[in-house]
């Protein structure tokens, strides 16, 4: 895979990101800063380091199983592997300001 193939797969993969809602919060997963590390190796497999707003979240299978389904849509995508880490701890200052500005904090 090139390093162009890799980029685009990069791109697309925070394109869907941003359809993922949690059900509670009209925010997406990846402007709440949920998302820490999108990597892609040469064979396609994505990994992904996420986190919760809260390490007892009750929409996180919902959260984890519908970024799974979108990302294993992306072409070029062979595996999808999504971890859970809460290591930084996830605050509200990880948010975009667009975020911030929809749930009221600016």
């Amino acid at each position: 895979m090139t390093e162009q193939q890799r980029t685009q797969i990069e791109e697309k993969t925070v394109e869907m990101l941003r359809t993922v809602f949690d059900p509670e919060i009209p925010v997406d997963i990846y402007s709440l800063g949920l998302i820490y590390r999108i990597e892609v190796d040469d064979e396609g497999n994505l990994d992904i380091d996420m986190t919760l707003t809260a390490p007892n979240c009750p929409a996180a299978d919902f959260l984890i199983e519908d970024a799974r389904y979108k990302l294993e849509s992306i072409e070029g995508v062979k595996s999808v592997n999504i971890n859970i880490v809460f290591e930084p701890e996830w605050t509200k200052d990880m948010m975009s300001d667009e975020a911030k500005l929809e749930l009221g904090f600016l």
